[in-house]
């Protein structure tokens, strides 16, 4: 991977689904390539491939993915599963790279929640709906917000595919959505948030310690953003337990768990 290379090939993302074998891959250039070749290539000697898509990234920063997406062969996503629910998964939607531990770590969500089913759970950062699932039948209702379109059109198509009736996806930032569905009279006994390595928006930081839902657990990726957001979160919630969960062994990050 050459993520500030200015022509050609950036990165190639493999994605493997535990649950169903199915791989997808992803091509992130910064131009037009003609792929035709690579492709049939690829799909006649790894017939578990159901996906290749290309994604166009011309900044020069190491954002891995640009806005666009094109799916240049086969369908539009993979089936994953985790716990004991299935979901589709699109080229440019989120999710944990290491599955095994994924498991451990949604387990540990969902016990450190400790939710009643006449609570209603916001899920900030859903991607297509995860850790959100986890929780959807057992709580009045679920809403979950991501900044990425077609993770939320995953999480729509997923909680339908599912039959869950109660719940609620809407494409943009938690610190611009949640403080409206307030004001329009919604209120959350309980939050999930599980942000990217930058932690917690300072103005969802701020829209938490407005309102307070009663439960919150917070999923991290990166302690020190996590120590820096719990400084302002200790003054209004009792930190419980912090449950470290290891995605990347012989590496120095750890995933925890708050409650």
């Amino acid at each position: 991977t050459d993520e500030r290379k200015t022509l050609g090939v950036r990165t190639i993302m493999v994605r493997r689904a535990r649950k169903t074998g199915q791989v997808q891959i992803i091509v992130v250039t910064n131009r037009q390539l003609n792929l035709n070749q690579l492709v049939k290539d690829l799909v006649n000697d790894f017939p578990e491939v159901v996906t290749v898509a290309v994604n166009t990234n011309t900044a020069k920063s190491s954002e891995i993915y640009g806005e666009k997406t094109e799916i240049i062969w086969g369908q539009e996503s993979i089936q994953e599963g985790v716990l004991d629910y299935e979901f589709s998964l699109s080229p440019r939607a989120f999710y944990q790279l290491n599955p095994e531990q994924t498991e451990i770590l949604y387990s540990e969500a969902v016990k450190a929640l400790d939710i009643s089913e006449e609570d209603h759970l916001i899920d900030a950062y859903c991607g297509v709906g995860t850790i959100g699932f986890a929780f959807a039948n057992k709580v009045k209702s679920l809403r979950g917000m991501d900044i990425i379109p077609e993770a939320i059109e995953d999480a729509k198509q997923n909680a339908r595919r599912m039959g869950f009736d109660n719940t609620y996806y809407e494409a943009g930032t938690a610190e611009e959505i949640i403080p409206r569905w307030y004001q329009e009279g919604y209120r959350a006994e309980a939050l999930i948030v599980d942000p990217p390595r930058t932690g917690l928006d300072d103005k969802l930081l701020d829209t938490i310690l407005t309102y307070v839902p009663e439960k919150m657990v917070y999923v991290s990726c990166n302690v020190s953003t996590l120590a820096r957001d719990l400084v302002k979160l200790v003054k209004v919630y009792d930190l419980q337990y912090i449950q470290s969960v290891d995605m990347f062994p012989h590496t120095a990050r750890t995933e925890a768990v708050v409650k």
